[in-house]
């Protein structure tokens, strides 16, 4: 049991004394009630710290490896086809990974599931240190089956966060993440330059390993116990609920889809996130070819990227929760990303692309946030952690088709066609939700 729970029990045997020492209890209630929410407090915002020094330092490795990955698979002699496999590898174990992995951290707690993820991690880009062929590049995606750490803090933050504020906690763990996306490729390319590809793979297996340290040591074993909508699960609940499928329960993970919330947010993440998994895996081929940038510049350009998405869940999606519904800001956010790709399909060189990506950003940031937030309301507390791994995979899901899609689209009828082909789906999936969507979540 908990300390978290032994708290919360000593407050309610205290509730629960005799009528005849109403009077002198009434006092020591009141401060015994401030004294668990003062405790708590404390706990949430050291535990929200953790969690962001730990999202920063995964993003930041993950990025390292990624600016590594094509120049070390270049360096072993695989090519751009192999490559493309390379990638899908990727994006096939993510996918089958993010449900089973929120499952685990719903049975056995986000500390024992953000220690998996690091260990994933290490493992990974350990073996990409070591690689000197090319079936030692596809061996070190496997282990990404649970490379899941943002998956696993969003878990923590959805936990100890309260329904009003989720979709603002959940857009300020976003920013974590894109400020590991703005220094991984800077430290990634230092490493590289001087040391090697290798050297770089292995800095990232080193901070993945000091995650793992940090997360043992500082994050409770069970966040649920901590939630400000439901009380935590007894011994028995938990055990109960792990006889119960356990892990790898397909009909469990099934379920989640038949909650009509989560079912219509899923689809529309995934009709809506195929246009910009086509633009996002084919912007390094379009900025060398279309845009004429050298790697330089087109760091510049990510970096900008990053920074925009770092103001956007920083303070833009804050703000828009507090103030609009859900359903709101989901059809005013898919409106602003089919204007943004009308504006795209007219980009003719790299400056207007940069103002053209700010609409870009703020819409497809403030929709993916509003939407993992919806679902995870649409849940019990226990379940948050496998609709968060339903979540995840629908992006896993849209990485393994875009690629293909894209090169097919690019070499056939060029860079316009990515802008079109958003335009036409967004603004199909805005006019369907403003007809038949829903107006809560």
């Amino acid at each position: 049991m908990s300390q978290d729970i032994e708290v919360r029990k000593r407050y309610e045997m205290t509730e629960e004394s005799s009528p005849d020492k109403e009077e002198m209890t009434f006092s020591s209630s009141e401060t015994m009630k401030t004294s668990v929410e003062f405790m708590l407090n404390r706990k949430r915002k050291w535990l929200i710290f953790n969690t962001h020094l730990n999202a920063a330092i995964y993003s930041s490795c993950f990025w390292v490896q990624i600016g590594v990955l094509p120049y070390l698979s270049k360096k072993l002699g695989a090519d751009p086809v192999v490559f493309g496999y390379l990638q899908t590898t990727f994006a096939v174990v993510q996918l089958c990974g993010g449900p089973i992995f929120g499952r685990f951290g719903d049975l056995f707690g986000s500390r024992a599931a953000l220690v998996l993820s690091f260990a994933a991690a290490a493992v990974s880009y350990s073996i990409l240190g070591l690689a000197s062929t090319v079936s030692m590049l596809f061996l070190s995606r496997l282990p990404s089956v649970f490379m899941h750490a943002m998956q696993g803090s969003q878990m923590v933050v959805t936990d100890i966060s309260d329904k009003d504020g989720r979709a603002d906690a959940l857009g300020k763990l976003g920013v974590s993440y894109a400020i590991g996306m703005v220094i991984g490729p800077f430290i990634g390319g230092l490493i590289t330059k001087n040391y090697g590809e290798q050297s770089a793979a292995f800095f990232a297996a080193f901070f993945s390993c000091l995650s793992i340290i940090l997360a043992f040591s500082f994050i409770p074993g069970n966040t649920k116990a901590m939630s400000k909508e439901e009380k935590p699960a007894t011994d028995d609940t938990e055990n109960s609920e792990k006889k119960d499928g356990g892990v790898f329960s397909v009909k469990k993970i099934l379920h989640l889809l038949k909650i009509p919330t989560v079912f219509f947010l899923i689809v529309v993440k995934v009709i809506t996130g195929i246009p910009f998994g086509i633009f996002q895996s084919m912007f390094s081929l379009v900025s060398m070819e279309f845009f004429k940038l050298e790697p330089q510049q087109n760091g510049f350009v990510m970096s900008y990227v990053g920074c925009l998405s770092i103001i956007v869940q920083g303070l833009i999606v804050g703000v828009l929760s507090r103030r609009f519904s859900e359903a709101v800001l989901l059809r005013s956010s898919i409106c602003v990303i089919a204007l943004a790709y009308a504006l795209l399909y007219m980009v003719t060189d790299i400056y207007q692309f940069c103002v053209v990506i700010i609409p870009m950003v703020v819409g497809g940031t403030t929709l993916n946030v509003i939407t993992t937030s919806a679902m995870t309301k649409s849940v019990v507390i226990k379940e948050t952690g496998a609709v968060l791994g339903l979540s995840m995979a629908t992006n896993s899901l849209i990485r393994t088709v875009s690629p293909t899609l894209g090169s097919i689209m690019y070499k056939h009828y060029g860079w316009p066609s990515f802008g079109l082909l958003g335009l036409v789906v967004n603004a199909a999936v805005a006019v369907f939700l403003f007809i038949h969507g829903k107006e809560t979540f």
